[in-house]
């Protein structure tokens, strides 16, 4: 379902959801509210990126959603992009799309999930004070062409849901190899950024794992490991 203007595709699909028989997925050529993780918004210009939120089925593990989607974007944009963890993809060091998961529950019943999903395509301009923006137009100089990426994105969101594909969630993520430098941050529903190479209390550690409960364990130099949600921590970039 194509929708030219909406808040966000994630509340959208929520009130038909609740209306009943709704789409499988919706995507939007401008969100007037586009959301991320943790408070963040979401720029994107008008008509230029792909936004859209799909219609999950419920998991008992909630974390599986993420990886899932996560994989599939990935492996649309190719080997050249990573996932920074828990959601982020990245080229390089720039952000290039951003998932957010959100659950309806009831009890202790998922009833339903929705990805929603924003994907820099054909901008090439960001104005906002997101520090690490780039678009695929800016990677490659050539316009693509959205409603053919939506396509290839829903097929690979139904294929990645039913395959195990942890392990190739952890061979792709941002930064898996070597030791980086990170930040403890206090958890607080303020959005998370990533941090510069001022801050204080920067340690260097490498990724060890991914839990199924989407933490993550660093293991620093001195070979202590330690395991953060992702509101505990941030990028050093």
């Amino acid at each position: 379902m194509y929708i030219k203007t909406t808040n966000s595709t994630n509340t959208l699909l929520r009130e038909l959801i609740a209306q009943g028989n709704p789409p499988k997925f919706i995507y939007a050529g401008y969100q007037t509210a586009g959301r991320g993780q943790t408070g963040n918004g979401w720029e994107s210009e008008e008509g230029k990126n792909l936004l859209c939120s799909i219609l999950l089925p419920p998991k008992k593990n909630l974390f599986e959603l993420n990886v899932a989607v996560s994989v599939a974007v990935q492996r649309i944009l190719g080997e050249d992009f990573t996932i920074k963890w828990p959601n982020d993809i990245y080229y390089g060091d720039k952000k290039v799309a951003g998932i957010l998961i959100e659950n309806a529950i009831v009890g202790s019943e998922v009833k339903y999930s929705i990805a929603g999903i924003g994907l820099n395509v054909n901008q090439t301009e960001f104005k906002s004070d997101a520090p690490n923006p780039i678009s695929l137009k800016q990677i490659y100089g050539t316009d693509f062409a959205v409603d053919e990426l939506m396509e290839k994105l829903y097929a690979e969101v139904q294929r990645t849901l039913e395959e195990d594909v942890w392990a190739e969630y952890k061979a792709h993520l941002y930064r898996h190899e070597g030791f980086w430098p990170y930040v403890e941050r206090q958890v607080s529903v303020a959005p998370t950024m990533n941090a510069t190479k001022n801050e204080e209390g920067i340690f260097l550690a490498r990724i060890e794992d991914v839990l199924l409960t989407g933490e993550i364990i660093l293991k620093d130099q001195q070979g202590k490991e330690r395991k953060y949600h992702y509101k505990q921590i941030r990028y050093v970039v």
